[in-house]
């Protein structure tokens, strides 16, 4: 699971440097971001080390910076990449 969601980030970040793609890849990021928080909470609950494989992560506490990054990442998503772009005047 985790090679698939690696290779997700990887398209998606090509899939950003094409302008016709970077609001659908925004929407598409949201929902991953949101889909992941879940095996985010349940690895910290388990104590799952995601560098070894082993079950000697930091625990509870890394949700503390996991869910705020969460959401600062989606709301760059969304700022960045969904939001209506303003009328920009050319001088």
């Amino acid at each position: 699971m985790v090679l698939f969601t690696g290779i997700d980030e990887i398209i998606a970040a090509i899939a950003l440097h094409i302008p016709r793609l970077r609001k659908i890849t925004g929407l598409m990021l949201i929902i991953f971001f949101i889909t992941v928080l879940p095996a985010n909470i349940y690895a910290s609950m388990h104590h799952v080390n995601y560098q070894n494989a082993s079950y000697d992560g930091n625990g509870p506490e890394y949700l503390w910076i996991r869910i705020p990054l969460q959401l600062l990442f989606i709301f760059c998503t969304y700022f960045f990449l969904i939001r209506p772009s303003f009328n920009r005047r050319v001088s």
